[in-house]
């Protein structure tokens, strides 16, 4: 007879640490000395520990027009031309003052929409954007005090990166995630499994785990599992050795017989799709590392 659905598997009870970007900065590199950018962005900066380095296609701005409420931009990509509009505020005057544009609306202020904007608007229209992930890494300093942004201020790679040279038609850019601020795990009850006779003591390993996890633990996790997937080309530590028994941030998850660590890119409102050079473009990335050999623990829907 057939041995039914997840049969296979060693245990009744297994968990994953799950983990998710839950929100981002994205700019040029070159602005990362801009003070504006820190004061323009702050909550978020603050809460980003893991940062992005990598390149994207140069947009390049051809004319700005006005008509009536809205605001129209003539724009090219790669030779290609695109028109896209964004609506502004009733009254609003588009300005022009030493070769920049501006929206001066009637209470003064003066408002743009950013590059961000401008690229999402253009993934809206179909035009898909990537982004070339070069280089992963982390800031978080003593009790989350470190922000990526904090680190980027004096990175060798960045410089490095930047020296190497930016393909024709492309700039550098970088991306800041704030990775969400809760301990998740995910479970899978499986009553045909070989072994049922631990499942009290791995109910509780995923209860303690799921409040025990540290910030800083997440922070590496994440850091560690994107670095394996994507391979980026400046990064050395965590591209083949991830994961092993022997790294000390996956000890609390060994200890507790965790099947896998799982890390997610899935932001909808992300102006480009992620790939490398060994990972395919694509609007969302889900990153599963299993932590044990063998079928019968691999991770479940794996």
């Amino acid at each position: 007879m057939e041995r039914p659905m997840f049969g296979e598997r060693l245990y009744d009870v297994e968990h994953a640490l799950s983990m998710h970007a839950y929100s981002y900065v994205h700019f040029p590199a070159r602005d990362i000395y801009n003070p504006n950018l820190k004061k323009a962005f702050a909550d978020i900066i603050e809460k980003c520990h893991i940062y992005i380095i990598g390149e994207c296609p140069l947009i390049t701005f051809h004319d700005v027009r006005q008509d009536g409420d809205l605001l129209f931009f003539k724009l090219s990509v790669f030779g290609e031309y695109y028109e896209i509009s964004f609506d502004i505020p009733s009254g609003a005057i588009l300005k022009c003052e030493n070769g920049g544009y501006y929206v001066l609306t009637k209470g003064g202020e003066r408002v743009f929409p950013n590059m961000t904007a401008v690229q999402l608007k253009l993934h809206a229209e179909g035009v898909r954007l990537g982004f070339e992930v070069k280089y992963i890494g982390q800031a978080y300093g003593k009790d989350g005090s470190r922000n990526a942004l904090d680190r980027l201020l004096k990175h060798e790679t960045l410089q490095k990166i930047s020296l190497s040279g930016v393909k024709d038609g492309y700039r550098l850019d970088v991306l800041l995630l704030e990775i969400q601020p809760d301990n998740r795990i995910i479970t899978l009850f499986n009553p045909f499994a070989l072994n049922q006779e631990d499942t009290s003591a791995r109910i509780e390993n995923g209860s303690a785990k799921l409040f025990d996890t540290s910030e800083i633990e997440r922070i590496t996790l994440y850091e560690a599992s994107m670095i394996r997937y994507f391979q980026p080309k400046y990064n050395r530590e965590f591209k083949d050795s991830f994961p092993s028994t022997n790294m000390k941030v996956l000890k609390d998850c060994y200890d507790k017989d965790f099947s896998a660590v799982v890390a997610e890119i899935c932001i909808d409102d992300l102006p480009f799709d992620l790939f490398s050079e060994f990972i395919e473009m694509a609007p969302y990335h889900v990153v599963r590392h299993n932590l044990h050999e063998g079928r019968e623990r691999e991770m479940f829907f794996s």
